[in-house]
């Protein structure tokens, strides 16, 4: 987003009183807004044009929110917030697992869903203090560029991967408990079940090739949370 400009945010339901809604409170925080009701569209506006934020339904006709979000995964990471109607933790849990940032439950309140809306995009836009890259063995991080490497290899994390790694990666051999790192990431420690967490750190280590049961770099310690495995002297 460039400095100064508009936020633009893409809303993608069926429901056509929701995505007024939604258009409506969005367009008086100063966003500006577009609108699908189905996938196709959706697919078809992500392709012309560039987004700040996604907004969007899981249950969609032609081709629904599981595949978008997928999609969009491949090659960008631009903060997506994902609607679902149920409220089992198996969907939304699924929602983090496609690579969605937040999740929020129909019926919402649309003064919360304009605060998720705006947090996940501070936080994917904040600058970052210039300072030196952090590293653990071959594994560094760049807060001023948010970059991620593994050697020589450019690592893609969503928004919210990157602040959870970031985290840990400040504190190396430091446990963190999953409330803590919701907080890191989330800014509240009771923002989305624990197991989200656990959720993202998967797609972390997924990312840095990582093997949960030999860690390089993410370690589980269990029962408790998890850490950077400290380098050995």
């Amino acid at each position: 987003m460039r400095s100064g400009a508009m936020p633009k945010a893409l809303v993608v339901d069926d429901e056509a009183n929701i995505r007024e809604l939604v258009r409506v409170y969005l367009d008086a925080a100063d966003f500006s807004v577009d609108e699908a009701a189905d996938g196709i569209t959706a697919l078809r506006l992500l392709g012309e044009r560039a987004y700040d934020v996604v907004v969007l339904d899981i249950m969609l006709p032609e081709v629904d929110g599981v595949e978008i979000c997928r999609r969009i995964r491949r090659t960008s990471d631009v903060p997506v917030l994902m609607l679902t109607a149920r409220r089992e933790d198996t969907q939304k849990v699924a929602a983090l697992e496609l690579g969605a940032d937040d999740y929020i439950t129909k019926p919402f309140s649309p003064p919360e869903l304009v605060a998720r809306v705006r947090a996940v995009l501070r936080r994917a836009t904040a600058p970052s203090i210039t300072e030196a890259p952090l590293a653990v063995g071959e594994l560094t991080l760049d807060p001023a560029s948010r970059e991620v490497r593994v050697g020589d290899r450019v690592v893609m994390l969503t928004a919210k991967e990157f602040d959870l790694l970031e985290a840990m990666m400040r504190e190396p051999g430091v446990v963190f408990s999953r409330e803590r790192l919701l907080e890191a990431a989330w800014g509240f420690s009771d923002y989305l079940d624990a197991r989200g967490v656990d959720v993202h750190i998967r797609h972390i280590r997924d990312k840095l090739g990582d093997d949960a049961a030999e860690p390089r770099f993410v370690e589980t310690v269990r029962g408790v949370g998890y850490r950077i495995r400290k380098e050995r002297d």
